[in-house]
């Protein structure tokens, strides 16, 4: 898919995906987060019903990861008390599995964990409309599940609390926010009549994101011009020096918002002390997040090691539930790189045969922008490519050192995706829902 420029810009092409989401689907809500892009996109929803005349009320899902600066929560309730005239309000503080990228040890932490209310960062909102372990409708939410699942089946509930009919749930996702959101849309497998920015998650249950191609100038912009109200923790972001690009409001334990994760300790100092209690690695990350420590700059390779036998005797050291989840990754890049390939440019692939690399062209990849062709390596995995310069996206066991010298349990460093894909979680849930009538 090339990016095309039109004669409207984002705003009224917005107002236009707007107009397609009201025709199509009978049930709309919205998933508001607290940050910039879902705030503006609640604002201007909220907007176009009042421009239109219409009565249909929203729902608004804000899921509520505990551990979050005042000043995100005090926005959230501002936000929910202005419209709750004018919408369904759903603020959910469940017990969920959210990933964390700060210890070896620990994949998940638990917001909400009722086992463990004496670390709670803050206490549960005081709102009728807050659902929690002891005031939950959701019959669809299992406990401690995956953040990401609760989020699905919430909009499964949904559309089953009203009617079974078609339901959407709109995100403030946008392809510039990372490589991987725009591969997102370039993919139109799952597109909801040939619409790439909507995408189905069950029967009649979608999710719809109307400003994908905004952005952050075009976000900022219109939260001038409209005048909305936004999260003023931007204000101090951009005070202690952050880009625009480094701005996110987010678990701080995962791996988008760790680099940050000190500022804490001069933004909000009491909440920085009960953060320390709270999930183990939050103290150490924050002092040695983007040195060596953690595995951000060059690291030296110890005497007597290649990097595969390092990254073996790290995954030694390992609890078996983290180590097994590396080796899964890590064998499943290597089978991929030996038997699919990866996309790679022609410069890239003229410098490996160059390098002396063993490698053979397998088709063209369907996820690259202008189709580059896929490379198999005919060879063992390399231990590294530092004499490669086109390119950083070929394997290497250096490169899965990284992985594991960062945390970083999802294997982003090496392409993957979320876990959610994996075949085991999908076994899982064949196994749960077998017998069960066919939803999906």
């Amino acid at each position: 898919m090339q990016r095309k420029y039109e004669d409207i810009d984002v705003y009224e092409a917005f107002l236009r995906r707007l107009d397609f989401i009201f025709q199509e689907f009978d049930n709309i809500y919205v998933s508001f987060s607290g940050g910039k892009d879902s705030g503006l996109l609640l604002h201007m929803l909220m907007k176009y019903k009042k421009d239109k005349g219409l009565s249909k009320i929203i729902g608004v899902f804000h899921q509520d990861f505990e551990a979050q600066y005042k000043v995100t929560t005090e926005y959230v309730e501002n936000t929910f008390d202005q419209y709750i005239t004018e919408i369904e309000p759903y603020w959910v503080c469940l017990p969920m599995a959210v990933r964390t990228a700060l210890s070896s040890y620990q994949i998940h932490w638990y917001p909400w964990d009722d086992k463990q209310k004496d670390l709670w960062i803050r206490e549960l909102p005081d709102k009728s409309y807050v659902i929690h372990l002891d005031n939950n409708p959701v019959y669809t939410y299992r406990y401690r599940m995956l953040q990401e699942d609760l989020a699905k089946q919430f909009g499964r509930w949904y559309k089953e609390i009203h009617g079974n009919k078609k339901t959407v749930c709109l995100l403030g996702i946008r392809a510039d926010e990372s490589l991987q959101r725009y591969s997102g849309f370039l993919n139109k497998k799952y597109g909801y009549k040939d619409q790439c920015w909507i995408s189905k998650q069950f029967k009649d249950v979608w999710t719809a994101s109307p400003i994908y191609d905004w952005s952050t100038s075009d976000i900022w912009t219109a939260y001038y011009k409209f005048g909305y109200p936004y999260n003023k923790l931007y204000d101090m972001y951009y005070k202690a020096g952050l880009k625009p690009s480094q701005m996110r409001v987010a678990s701080p334990f995962n791996d988008y918002a760790k680099d940050s994760l000190n500022l804490y300790r001069v933004l909000e100092p009491e909440t920085w002390t009960k953060l320390l209690g709270r999930v183990e690695g939050a103290n150490f990350t924050a002092i040695y997040g983007r040195s060596k420590a953690k595995g951000y700059r060059h690291i030296t390779l110890p005497l007597g090691h290649t990097w595969e036998s390092y990254t073996k005797f790290l995954l030694d050291t390992l609890p078996t539930r983290v180590r097994n989840n590396y080796v899964k990754k890590f064998r499943t890049s290597i089978a991929f790189w030996h038997n699919t390939g990866g996309g790679l440019s022609e410069e890239s692939i003229q410098e490996l045969l160059d390098k002396g690399y063993k490698i053979s062209r397998n088709g063209v990849s369907n996820y690259t922008l202008d189709r580059k062709s896929r490379v198999i390596f005919l060879q063992k995995i390399p231990d590294h490519t530092d004499d490669i310069k086109s390119t950083k996206d070929i394997p290497s066991w250096k490169r899965m050192c990284y992985c594991i010298l960062k945390n970083d349990h999802l294997c982003r460093t090496m392409g993957f995706g979320l876990t959610r894909k994996q075949q085991k979680r999908i076994d899982l849930i064949r196994k749960k829902y077998k017998g069960v009538q066919e939803w999906t």
